[in-house]
């Protein structure tokens, strides 16, 4: 029989116990694996976090009620036992949220594999060959030899099932060892009390990385869980720790928030200040919820938050899939009015770019960021000048450094992507420090702060560009363009001065990065105007998921 029948069957992670040696994964076992339920697993420990940090609080609460009247040792025994108590909720929080992450990554990984695996049975039916219950593969004896040398033979198809079966036990060996670990802290401790020593303020993330990699896993764990500020925007930081410190921070995020509605709410009636301010809490606290109603989704990919700021406009960075363990990943900077009450629509769109990824390379593993950490422009006033794009400039060099510098294994392939006035942010940035990249991409760009490719420091080839025809951008024109155009059009001469015209190309911030002449690479658009480059029928978005992949 061919591979492809199912079997009734399920295996966990293989935990080491007694000395034994972990039992390969089988043919059989990988085919019937059902990775969505490992990651609901995860989902559910996860979701413990939230009634552990409520009676944390509760225990709070009732220690400051009784404290008033308490006095002698009794008291100061009972108030010592309340605090142990609060203590050892918190401790177990990251490990929660721990084995969350080991459980969707070996299911995100289980998944790749599976897809191997079909793609093995796919080549035996092509070959003829025949695959059994356990694996084994062997000719067809009804084939005749002429027809079976015609396709895939027995040695591909039999290397493939191995590389299958392969990745699959290397997920199941990695996924027991970090169940096992976290298993033994829980009886000698989850958290320990690191070195006082912290990376100086400005240190580079590759230092960052080699402090975090001194650490042992219970040192790690205190500093998530009493410096989740710090740890959480540290570029170096492991995707997983950086996650794991946010998601503790957001129920104190969403209460600042809530605090700033009611005292402005209690000032009505309110100025016109006052009412933009508080649109401003509002529209923070919908999108924080938003943020929180993905991060707390069961499916896949998992979202990991690495970072989340609610103050002015607020700020996020959110990936889909852990960079630090994928083969490819893409950055996305949106353009202009990004802000938190948008980062949930923003981040829709780099999911449509790793579904298609995922369409095309399902045994690959691809993550895609929402980078929204900088101060995007509000209007067309601020969106004229460059000097927010300036400012952002540093940060997302030093987070695309942090990608390189986290990473495990082989580097991955990093694609940063533009839009809009976002493409001005990636330009800038690449232009005045660099980025740690392999492409660059630019969508609905108004030009990217530069003449020509080869002053955006990337390798040549890997710059790539794409404006739909019925995209206004393309009306963004230079202040100075404008008002010679406008002088011109009042004259007779005006229509043979714009046959005439070798400035058609320069765009708001620079040369066109569309125009053949820029030295970048083109990828087309339909007509879907300004914003509809992750359009399903778009082929802009499968231009895009092809350059993150390298195809």
């Amino acid at each position: 029989m061919t591979g492809h029948a199912p079997i009734p069957a399920r295996r966990a992670p293989h935990t080491p116990s007694g000395g034994a040696a972990p039992q390969p994964v089988g043919y059989a076992q990988l085919w019937s694996a059902d990775p969505a339920g490992w990651a609901a697993a995860g989902a559910a420990w996860r979701g413990l976090t939230a009634p552990v940090q409520r009676r944390a609080g509760e225990l709070d609460a009732r220690g400051a009620a009784l404290r008033p009247g308490w006095s002698g040792g009794a008291a100061v025994a009972a108030d010592g036992r309340l605090t142990g108590l609060r203590t050892e909720l918190d401790a177990v929080l990251p490990a929660l949220i721990e084995v969350d992450q080991v459980l969707a990554e070996f299911a995100t990984r289980l998944s790749g594999a599976k897809a191997r695996l079909a793609a093995a049975v796919a080549l035996a039916d092509a070959g003829r060959v025949l695959i059994d219950r356990s694996g084994r593969v062997r000719a067809d004896p009804a084939v005749p030899r002429p027809v079976e040398r015609a396709g895939p033979g027995v040695a591909q198809v039999a290397a493939a099932v191995r590389e299958a079966l392969a990745l699959a036990g290397a997920a199941d060996r990695e996924a027991a060892g970090r169940l096992a670990e976290l298993s033994a802290a829980s009886g000698v401790g989850w958290v320990s009390v690191p070195p006082a020593g912290r990376p100086p303020a400005g240190a580079g993330p590759a230092e960052v990385s080699r402090w975090w990699a001194g650490l042992t896993p219970a040192e790690r764990r205190w500093l998530v869980l009493h410096e989740p500020a710090r740890i959480g925007r540290l570029d170096g930081v492991p995707v997983a720790a950086r996650d794991q410190a946010n998601r503790l921070l957001l129920a104190d995020q969403r209460e600042a928030l809530l605090a700033q509605e009611r005292r402005l709410l209690r000032r009505a009636p309110l100025g016109p200040l006052e009412v933009a301010r508080l649109a401003r809490v509002m529209g923070a606290l919908r999108g924080l919820d938003g943020l929180a109603e993905r991060l707390a989704a069961p499916g896949s990919p998992r979202a990991y938050l690495l970072g989340l700021d609610p103050a002015g406009d607020g700020r996020a960075i959110v990936a889909l899939g852990n960079p630090d363990r994928a083969d490819a990943v893409l950055t996305y900077v949106p353009g202009m009015t990004a802000d938190l009450a948008d980062a949930r629509g923003e981040l829709g769109r780099a999911a449509r770019v790793l579904d298609r990824c995922t369409a095309l390379a399902p045994a690959e593993e691809t993550a895609a960021v929402l980078w929204l950490d900088y101060d995007a422009p509000d209007f067309l006033h601020e969106a004229a000048w460059s000097g927010q794009a300036r400012d952002a400039g540093p940060a997302l060099h030093r987070f695309q450094e942090g990608l390189r510098a986290s990473h495990e294994g082989p580097p991955a392939r990093q694609t940063v992507l533009g839009h809009s006035y976002g493409s001005v942010v990636v330009g800038t940035a690449a232009r005045d420090h660099g980025l740690s990249a392999d492409a660059l991409v630019f969508v609905g760009s108004p030009g990217v702060g530069v003449e020509h490719a080869a002053e955006l420091r990337m390798p040549p080839g890997q710059v790539w560009s794409s404006t739909a025809p019925d995209d206004v951008i393309r009306l963004a024109r230079p202040p100075d363009e404008l008002a010679r155009r406008a002088v011109l059009g009042a004259t007779p001469l005006g229509p043979a001065a714009g046959l005439l015209d070798r400035t058609d190309h320069e765009l708001w911030f620079g040369h066109d990065p569309s125009d053949p002449g820029f030295g970048g690479r083109r990828f087309p658009s339909g007509r879907y105007g300004h914003t509809g480059y992750w359009d399903p029928g778009n082929p802009a978005l499968d231009g895009m998921a092809r350059i993150v992949l390298g195809r």
